[in-house]
C-alpha cells in the first residue's frame, strides 16, 4: 500500500488484547430511536425559557435535520409517483399516514418499504428506509424541494444491488455516514461481531445541547433561581463557544471531513480529543486548497485569512437560525469598509470594497458580489450549492500554471485562464501573483524531481495555515521523507500528522522522536505516537513511557472501535494486532474488513500474507482468487499470486509480503 493511503487509514477511526473499549449502552431493541441521556433535558425545556433563540432555531436546517415521517414532514410526491433512471426505478406511494418506496432491495428483489424518517429539508430531502440489523438507509433517489421533482443522486448510473454504494449498502448507511450530525447525543451502538446496530439519540435534530452541551444542570439551577428569586443559573456545559477558534472547532464536529475518535462526542471538548480532521488530500482538495470533493467548510476556512485573524463562525452566521447576518455585500462590508473598526481586527484596511474600483464590475452584474470572486460555489448532491470558505483571492495565474479552477472563469467560461490572469495584472500589477503553496503541493503531486525540499520548507513555515503545514508533512511522507520539526508544531493537527508519518520510519528514528508525544495534551496526537511505537521493544522505554504507550494504544483501539463499521478501522486493528504479535487478532480483523467490503485490497493482501506466513498457502491463494472476480484493478492480486507461486516452488515460507512493492 502506498504511504498516503496508509496515512489516511491511520487517521481513520480495532480486537486487540490491550484494553476493552467501553461498551455502548444498549437500546431496548435494535430499532434506532430516542433514549434518555443523564445530563440532557428535552428541547422544550430550553425553548420555554429562551424565546428569542427558539424563534430563530424553529424552522432552521438544524431543527429540521431529521424528522419522523409524517404527512407534515414528508415533502416528496408519494401520490403514486414513479421514477426511472439509469439502473434504478422507484414507485412512491401512500397508505393513510404512512408512505412507502417500492424498489429493488439488496437481494435484487422488488419490495415495498416503509419510510420512517425524512432527512434534510432544503434544497433536497431524502427519506430513510429501515433495514435489518438496526440500520436506516438513505435512499439515493431524493426530492428536489425547489424544482418539486424526484432525482437520482447518481445520474450517471446507480450501483447494482449488493454493492456497498447501492442505497441498501454500507456507504449509504445512515448509522455510519449521517446520523451523528443530524441528531443530538448520538450513540451509534455498533457491534462489529454481528455487524449490527443499537443506535440511539436524545433528539432527532441538531438541538440546543448539540452545541451547548448537556443542559440538565443549567435547567435545574434556572428553576431554583426562579423559585428563590435571586442568583444566576449555572452556565451550560460548553463554555468554549466565545473563542473564535474553539467555536470553529465546535462547528467542525459536523462541518468538516474528519474521523471520529470516540464513541460519543461531548460539546466543548477539544476537537482533536474527539476527531481527526482531514488534510488537503488530493482526492478532497485541488492543489491550491480549493474544495473538490464534499469537504464541507472547516478545511477550507482553516486556510483563510479570516480564520487566522480570529473571525468566528457567528460573526457571519446567526448561531441559532444558521442564516447569514446580512444579505449580499452588506455582510462583508460590515467589516470591510472605508472606516473599519480596528478594535478587534487591527489588520482591516480602510477601502471601498463595494465599488467597481475594487471588484471591476458594474453594480448588479455577476462579479460585483463579494462571494462571486472570493467564495465560488460548487454543487454537491447534484443540487446543493456550497461556497468555498477559504475566502481566497482569485488566482487565474495558478489555473494556467497548475490546472486549478478560478472564480474568473466561472463567469467568463469562454475566456482562458491566461486572459483572466493578464486582466488582473493590468489592474493590480505583478503583486497580484505572489508565490502560493498550491505550486509546491502541485509539484509534489506530479512527482517532480526536487519537490521534497520546498515541501519541507512549507511544512515548518509557521506563517502558513496549520492545515497547509500538515498537508505538506503528509505529502512529504509520500516522497519518503519526514519533517521532525513538525512534531513540535504549536498546532495539534500538524503534530498528529507528523507523528503518523513516523510510523514507517526505522525504530531508532521513532524512539528518538515519538515517546515525547505520548504525553501530548490531545488524544489524536497521543494515539498517532502510540501506534508508531506499537512494535518497539518495550524494554527501550522508561516505566513512565510504557504506561503512556499502553494508554495510547488503548485509546487507539477505542478510536477504531468507534468506527468499526468502516473497513479501514478493521484494517487498522489488524495492523495493530500484527505489530503486537497477535496473528489471531489480525486475521479476525482482516476477515471483518473483507466481510464489510470485499474490494478493500489492502485487507485481502494483508490476510494472504498472514496466511502464507503461517504455512496456510492454500487458504492464502483462495483469499487472493476470491478477490479477482470483482476487482476493477486486479494487478496487485495477480502480482501477489505470482509471489505466492514462487514461494511454493521454492518450498519455503515467504520472507516478504504478498503485497507488491510501494510505487
Amino acid at each position: 500500500m502506498r504511504l498516503p493511503a496508509c496515512l489516511a487509514i491511520l487517521c481513520l477511526t480495532a480486537s486487540v488484547a490491550l484494553a476493552a473499549p467501553p461498551q455502548a449502552e444498549a437500546a431496548p431493541s435494535a430499532d434506532p430511536g430516542a433514549r434518555a441521556v443523564a445530563d440532557h433535558v428535552a428541547d422544550g425545556e430550553c425553548l420555554a425559557c429562551h424565546a428569542d433563540q427558539a424563534r430563530l432555531w424553529t424552522g432552521s436546517k438544524h431543527q429540521l435535520a431529521m424528522q419522523a415521517a409524517t404527512p407534515d414532514t414528508v415533502l416528496g410526491d408519494f401520490a403514486d409517483a414513479r421514477f426511472a433512471g439509469k439502473g434504478e426505478t422507484a414507485h412512491f406511494l401512500r397508505r393513510g399516514d404512512t408512505v412507502f418506496v417500492a424498489t429493488e432491495g439488496a437481494d435484487g428483489q422488488r419490495a415495498e418499504l416503509p419510510v420512517t424518517h425524512t432527512f434534510g429539508i432544503r434544497p433536497l430531502q431524502q427519506v430513510l428506509l429501515p433495514q435489518p440489523g438496526g440500520r436506516l438507509q438513505a435512499f439515493t433517489i431524493a426530492w428536489d424541494t425547489e424544482r418539486k421533482t424526484w432525482f437520482s443522486l447518481y445520474p450517471e448510473g446507480a450501483s447494482a444491488p449488493g454493492s456497498n454504494l447501492h442505497w441498501s449498502g454500507r456507504y449509504q448507511n445512515w448509522n455510519l455516514m449521517c446520523g451523528e450530525c443530524h441528531t443530538t447525543a448520538y450513540r451509534k451502538g455498533y457491534d462489529d461481531a454481528t455487524d449490527s446496530y443499537r443506535t440511539t439519540w436524545s433528539e432527532a435534530n441538531v438541538g440546543c445541547q448539540a452545541c451547548h452541551g448537556g443542559g440538565r444542570a443549567h435547567a435545574e439551577s434556572a428553576r431554583a433561581t426562579q423559585a428563590f428569586g435571586s442568583g444566576k443559573p449555572q452556565p451550560t456545559a460548553n463554555r468554549a463557544l466565545a473563542n473564535a477558534h474553539a467555536q470553529a472547532d465546535q462547528c467542525a464536529a459536523c462541518h468538516a471531513r474528519r474521523t471520529r475518535l470516540v464513541e460519543e462526542a461531548v460539546a466543548g471538548a477539544p476537537l482533536l480529543d474527539q476527531f481527526m480532521p482531514d488534510n488537503l488530500r488530493a482526492d478532497l482538495y485541488h492543489a491550491d486548497g480549493q474544495q473538490l470533493a464534499e469537504v464541507f467548510e472547516y478545511g477550507s476556512y482553516r486556510q483563510s485569512r479570516m480564520y487566522q485573524a480570529g473571525v468566528a463562525c457567528t460573526d457571519c452566521h446567526d448561531p441559532h437560525s444558521g442564516r447569514r447576518r446580512a444579505e449580499g455585500n452588506a455582510l462583508c462590508t460590515a467589516c470591510h469598509n472605508e472606516a473599519p473598526d480596528r478594535t478587534r481586527f487591527p489588520g482591516l484596511q480602510a477601502k471601498n470594497y463595494d465599488g467597481p474600483a475594487h471588484h471591476f464590475h458594474s453594480a448588479g452584474q455577476a462579479g460585483s458580489q463579494c462571494v462571486d470572486c472570493h467564495m465560488p460555489s460548487r454543487d454537491y448532491m447534484i443540487v446543493h450549492g456550497r461556497r468555498d470558505h477559504a475566502i481566497r483571492i482569485p488566482r487565474p495565474d495558478l489555473s494556467a500554471k497548475i490546472g486549478v479552477p478560478n472564480a474568473c472563469q466561472d463567469c467568463h467560461a469562454d475566456r482562458s485562464a491566461e486572459w483572466a490572469a493578464a486582466a488582473i495584472t493590468r489592474r493590480l500589477g505583478p503583486r497580484s501573483h505572489p508565490p502560493h503553496y498550491g505550486e509546491i503541493l502541485a509539484a509534489a503531486r506530479r512527482g517532480e524531481a526536487g519537490a521534497a525540499q520546498p515541501l519541507h520548507g512549507l511544512a515548518i513555515d509557521l506563517a502558513q495555515p496549520a492545515i497547509v503545514r500538515a498537508t505538506a508533512v503528509e505529502t512529504l511522507a509520500a516522497l519518503g521523507s519526514v519533517a521532525p520539526a513538525a512534531l513540535r508544531d504549536p498546532d495539534p493537527v500538524v503534530r498528529a500528522t507528523a507523528a503518523a508519518t513516523f510510523a514507517t520510519r526505522p525504530a531508532e528514528d521513532r524512539l528518538a522522536h515519538l515517546p515525547a508525544l505520548l504525553s501530548d495534551p490531545l488524544r489524536a496526537v497521543r494515539i498517532a505516537a502510540a501506534r508508531g511505537l506499537a512494535d518497539i521493544d518495550e524494554g527501550r522505554l522508561t516505566t513512565e513511557q510504557r504506561a503512556q504507550l499502553y494508554a495510547g494504544l488503548a485509546a487507539f483501539v477505542a478510536a477504531q472501535q468507534a468506527m468499526a463499521d468502516m473497513p479501514s478501522a478493521q484494517l487498522n486493528l489488524a495492523g495493530l494486532a500484527s505489530a503486537r504479535r497477535d496473528p489471531a487478532g489480525a486475521e479476525r480483523h482482516y476477515r471483518r474488513a473483507l466481510a464489510q467490503d470485499g474490494q478493500v485490497q489492502a485487507a485481502r493482501l494483508g490476510l494472504a500474507t498472514l496466511l502464507a506466513g503461517s504455512a496456510r498457502e492454500d487458504e492464502a491463494e483462495r483469499v487472493l482468487r476470491e478477490g479477482l472476480a470483482g476487482s476493477v484493478q486486479p494487478g496487485e492480486l495477480h502480482f501477489a499470486l505470482g509471489l505466492l507461486a514462487g514461494q511454493r516452488k521454492q518450498g519455503r515460507r515467504p520472507r516478504t509480503s504478498c503485497a507488491p512493492p510501494p510505487r
